[in-house]
């Protein structure tokens, strides 16, 4: 024998390996099976079929029966557990009478004949393979994926209710409010107005004095006229020397000798209505014959009487808006006003800082005060502008011996008064005051904050069911992988000893993605 040649026993030794997914074809080239095995399959499928209708109460049998796919292996092991409830059968030649057994039997010889059994099995196996086991691993990997992004999205719904919770918390702190009855907090802190908003303010005013006359003297002297009797900032001056007094004192110069207070009925605190509670009002006036809105019509007349008297045509014609002649539209600080009696009524009856043109004012002169001493400290601080110094040697004594650091002290009180008007929260305060709209708003937009943390933890519970039912799809898809990859193991084993019966018992071995699986 040469070098390099194979002896008949190394032949016969020798290996034959198969592509797994190359299978039906390579049985199909070697002519194992025929290439039209499938006509013939359905033949035999159609006798499994009739078959299965009757067969005896076996355990095995009948697990090897439920929920799978019978192949030609599961039928030899049929007619094994046949052979033993069918005994009885057995005639003295030794054949089976019993229709059962003839069935299976005939079903073997159709599934051999031509190796039919062998292209079906190499079919199911090369299915399962390439199909049926990878989509089930998908599912599985999937149902894993969707847990790790569920847990994920879990973390993130809790983060975002917190950061919510916690938006609410320091918006409601800012407002100076619990956050327990928004609603009503917010109504109940515009009664701290005068306490802890006007009072300090008036206080601080008294302290203006010096700032104030400065502040006239160096008007005087810049505008070249010291004989005018014009006064700067005279709202702050009133405020300085009659406090927060009413509008009605400010317009006319005297005090009201009544004031009628005007009823903010919104500033009361309200009950909450539930939801999907309606209020109807007052209905009381409801009667037999429908509701009564208050409009009496005449007997004998077919138009309403809405209360207006119409006055003689010699007076002057027109529609009498009663106390209308002594009205008068006015801008800034001045108002829609009645005749002079003595009695602060409707918008003369607030206070000047609680009246919104009147704080406006107030404000302005504030910073027009700020922006004097900011500018003056300037100059006084440029010690190389000679022009300055020249110009102010001609200027009252009350001028020229201010120092820097007196008009930088000034300053600091100017910003004080208006860092306690124009605080945000003060701010908040006049809003709600003045709106009710405002209120309700503001209102909504802290409950939003609340709304959209119950959200967030509403989407934490559905996503955290949601992870725990892919989780629970993937353990009920476990043991149908494991037992579908044992099937497929046992159905590898059973094609390689039958091909290897075929090839006087050499070695046989299935390659490729059957080895992964």
């Amino acid at each position: 024998m040469q070098t390099g040649e194979l002896s008949q026993e190394q032949i016969v030794n020798l290996p034959i390996d198969i592509s797994s997914n190359k299978l039906l074809d390579w049985l199909i080239d070697r002519r194992h099976v025929n290439l039209k095995w499938q006509a013939a399959a359905l033949i035999v499928r159609e006798k499994i079929n009739a078959a299965i209708q009757d067969m005896p109460e076996v355990e095995e049998i009948k697990q090897l029966l439920a929920g799978q796919y019978i192949n030609y292996f599961h039928c030899c092991r049929i007619i094994e557990l046949l052979k033993v409830s069918e005994a009885d059968s057995k005639n003295i030649f030794g054949y089976y009478s019993s229709q059962r057994m003839k069935d299976w039997k005939e079903v073997l010889w159709l599934y051999e004949k031509d190796s039919v059994y062998l292209a079906e099995a190499a079919q199911m196996l090369i299915r399962n393979v390439s199909y049926e086991i990878p989509s089930v691993k998908k599912h599985i990997a999937k149902c894993q994926q969707m847990k790790s992004e569920c847990e994920k999205k879990e973390k993130d719904y809790v983060n975002n209710a917190a950061s919510a919770r916690d938006d609410y918390h320091t918006s409601c702190k800012k407002l100076g409010i619990k956050g327990e009855k928004v609603k009503a907090e917010l109504l109940d802190m515009v009664r701290e107005l005068p306490t802890n908003v006007f009072e300090p303010v008036v206080h601080k005013v008294t302290g203006l004095k010096d700032i104030l006359i400065y502040y006239h003297e160096f008007v005087k002297f810049v505008s070249g006229n010291p004989d005018s009797d014009g006064v700067s900032t005279p709202l702050l001056r009133f405020v300085q020397e009659h406090g927060n007094a009413t509008v009605y004192q400010w317009r006319t110069g005297k005090e009201p000798q009544t004031v009628e207070e005007v009823h903010l009925s919104f500033l009361e605190e309200e009950e909450e209505v539930e939801e999907g509670e309606i209020d109807w009002g007052d209905i009381d006036a409801v009667t037999d014959e429908g509701i009564d809105f208050g409009i009496n019509v005449e007997e004998g007349g077919s138009s309403i009487n809405f209360d207006i008297e119409v006055a003689d045509e010699s007076g002057g014609g027109g529609i009498d808006w009663g106390d209308g002649g002594a009205a008068s539209m006015e801008t800034g600080t001045e108002q829609l006003t009645s005749k002079d009696d003595g009695i602060a009524r409707g918008n003369d009856s607030f206070a000047v800082l609680d009246h919104q043109p009147t704080r406006s004012v107030f404000i302005n002169e504030l910073l027009e005060l700020e922006g004097f001493l900011t500018q003056r400290l300037n100059e006084m601080k440029d010690e190389a502008d000679i022009l300055s110094v020249n110009q102010f040697q001609s200027a009252p004594a009350m001028l020229q011996m201010k120092t820097s650091k007196e008009v930088a002290a000034m300053l600091d009180l100017v910003k004080d008064i208006l860092a306690i008007i124009m605080d945000s929260r003060t701010q908040h305060l006049f809003l709600i005051k003045n709106s009710p709209k405002y209120v309700d708003r503001l209102t909504e937009t802290l409950k939003e904050k609340l709304t959209l943390a119950e959200k967030m933890v509403a989407s934490q519970q559905a996503v955290r069911e949601k992870g725990e039912n892919s989780l629970e799809d993937a353990r009920a898809l476990q043991p149908k992988l494991n037992t579908l990859i044992d099937k497929t193991r046992e159905l590898q084993r059973h094609i390689e000893e039958d091909i290897s019966k075929r090839y006087k018992n050499r070695p046989v071995n299935l390659m490729g993605a059957i080895n992964t699986i």
